[in-house]
């Protein structure tokens, strides 16, 4: 059964650029990834320091796969002095259509 996430990543404003950054830089590999249906991750439009990042995985062994890959793990490692606050998964059911 496929799951779909909405990530939160809210960031201290000095930290932004860095973490978009770092973000971007795992798309390429993430999305060729065993089980990747879609990782997109998106800038607020309001301006302030939050990442968005809407993924969806053909199952939570893929999601959990992707979560220990060197590089999943060293952007969450940086995460612990950019965040400002925890992030917020929210898992998502399916679509309304």
């Amino acid at each position: 059964m496929a799951l779909a996430y909405l990530a939160k990543v809210s960031l201290k404003p000095d930290c932004f650029d860095e973490a978009c950054r770092a973000v971007g830089s795992i798309v390429a590999e993430t999305r060729l990834e065993t089980g990747c249906e879609r990782f997109d991750p998106h800038p607020a439009a309001d301006g302030s320091p939050t990442i968005f990042i809407y993924e969806r995985w053909a199952d939570k062994a893929a999601f959990e796969m992707h979560h220990a890959q060197p590089y999943t793990r060293a952007v969450f490692k940086s995460y612990e002095d950019w965040l400002a606050a925890p992030v917020d998964m929210t898992e998502l059911a399916d679509g309304l259509t």
